[in-house]
């Protein structure tokens, strides 16, 4: 396994961008490849999210938030539908810590119906590469087609918060050999999410 200074994403060596700038870039590179796989590490425990379905959680109403995520099947299905005829994977890797933080078993349920939509998702606990987060936690890092990488930002109260976009070959390759070799060792979320959190009561979010 690669060591952290491999993986370092500077900020100084790529451009930062703002939601708006962040969001149509994203869209521009991910529309423009074929033929290539995706990676998308996901690390950090909370966040705020946004749509009906969150909204309906925050307001404890959890029945109708995953009622509000089974909705969206079908989208998922297309979209998973139209990567294929473009010969694209995107592989996603999403670190569990337990007991899961509110936001993290309201994820899990969205990933669930995501992965039986077709996406591929994996779940990976503490392991060995937790020796690479001896000076903090990694970052949220998503990989689009070989050619260009974005560290996902959030602010303080954990909304999204732009990005900072790489395009540096061999920054680009550690991370994607990185990322691929814990979606190798990792877990079907569908698998995880029946041991672990389909048994679980509903998730409340914290008082302010």
């Amino acid at each position: 396994m690669l060591d952290r200074s491999a993986l370092e994403l500077a900020s100084s060596q790529g451009d930062r961008l703002v939601i708006a700038d962040y969001r149509s870039d994203f869209r521009l590179h991910r529309g423009a490849i074929r033929d290539v796989d995706c990676w998308k590490f996901e690390r950090q425990q909370d966040f705020v999210d946004k749509g009906d379905s969150w909204d309906a959680f925050c307001q404890g109403r959890w029945e109708e938030s995953v009622r509000l995520l089974e909705e969206e099947r079908e989208n998922l299905r297309e979209a998973v539908r139209q990567d294929r005829e473009r010969n694209i994977v995107f592989h996603r890797v999403r670190v569990v810590e337990e007991p899961l933080t509110p936001y993290l078993h309201w994820e899990l349920h969205a990933l669930r119906v995501q992965a039986e939509a077709g996406k591929e998702i994996r779940v990976i606990g503490p392991g060995a590469w937790s020796a690479l987060e001896a000076d903090g936690p990694l970052p949220e890092v998503v990989v689009v087609g070989g050619r260009v990488l974005y560290r996902v930002l959030y602010n303080e109260a954990g909304a999204l918060d732009g990005g900072i976009r790489f395009r540096d070959p061999e920054l680009i390759k550690n991370w994607e050999g990185f990322i691929a070799e814990l979606y190798e060792g990792g877990e079907d979320i569908l698998s995880y999410f029946e041991r672990h959190v389909a048994h679980l009561p509903p998730p409340r979010m914290k008082a302010e």
